[in-house]
């Protein structure tokens, strides 16, 4: 906007020739003036000549500022043509490698599923679990000697007969075991039986953390602890104790111990203690872990 104002602007550049042609008017008809007065309208001329040489000067560099804001705009959209076309081309590539990418994944997955059908046809079908393959024996045959009977003759035949009835085409178990084999094993399954029962067994023991409360503050829960103490079972051990302020001055005694799950239960135990009606409010379990 500035620059558009000073473009059309209108400056008398040429004043000065008017205030000499006016100063040489009023000279002719006044007579001539002092050489103070001379002097001083010199200076003024001066000094309006430098005005309007500075006014033409500010217009000169006005109208250059103004081209070269002129021709900035296009040099910027020259440049944003430039940077477009580059992304473009690149965008170009980018859809190429991306489209390639997708074909060999295409490939992939079709190999894939030509190997998946592949390997499920040829598959070889599992062999039954009772079934036993052994390998197949060739049948001994007897030598006959010249010196036997006719009877004897007879039983070489009837042998290779049983041979051939011996030879299992299936995989059959066979039928007679050796008996000293089988007295051996018999001998080792009775002494593993005797020393799986001379070997003591596991005892499944638990640790039980028990919050024994008074009645009031008044309770003696000395006295408390020895009655819970006195409670006496097979399998049962009493272990470390203390007292836990619960408020208002009451305190429960905490009390560990611990017990064999097949001889001592966890209702037995509280119905003993709290049979201690003098002292005993309630009895709970805090905590309960397997050993």
């Amino acid at each position: 906007m500035a620059v558009d104002y000073f473009m059309h602007e209108k400056i008398w550049f040429e004043k000065y020739k008017y205030d000499d042609a006016e100063r040489r008017y009023y000279e002719q008809m006044n007579g001539p003036v002092g050489s103070s007065s001379r002097q001083q309208e010199n200076g003024a001329s001066t000094i309006l000549r430098d005005i309007a040489r500075a006014r033409e000067n500010i217009q000169k560099s006005l109208a250059g500022s103004a081209s070269t804001t002129s021709s900035g705009p296009a040099g910027d959209q020259n440049e944003l043509l430039s940077r477009i076309s580059h992304l473009e081309v690149e965008n170009q590539n980018l859809r190429s490698v991306v489209a390639d990418l997708q074909m060999a994944i295409f490939k992939l997955e079709s190999r894939l599923n030509a190997l998946e059908k592949s390997s499920t046809s040829h598959q070889p079908s599992p062999v039954p679990p009772t079934q036993k393959v052994e390998p197949f024996s060739v049948p001994s045959k007897k030598v006959e000697l010249p010196s036997a009977s006719p009877a004897k003759k007879v039983e070489p035949a009837a042998a290779e007969e049983d041979d051939d009835d011996d030879i299992d085409l299936f995989g059959s178990d066979d039928e007679e075991e050796d008996q000293e084999a089988a007295k051996v094993r018999e001998e080792r399954l009775r002494q593993y039986a005797e020393k799986k029962a001379k070997k003591p067994g596991l005892i499944a023991k638990s640790s039980i953390l028990l919050d024994v409360k008074p009645w009031d503050d008044e309770t003696d829960m000395v006295k408390m602890e020895e009655c819970v103490r006195s409670v006496h079972m097979d399998g049962l051990v009493w272990g470390a104790s203390k007292l836990v302020p619960v408020g208002y001055g009451i305190k429960k005694l905490q009390i560990q111990c611990v017990v064999e799950d097949d001889k001592v239960g966890t209702d037995i135990l509280e119905e003993e203690i709290t049979k201690f009606e003098d002292y005993v409010q309630s009895v709970d379990i805090a905590a309960f872990n397997k050993i």
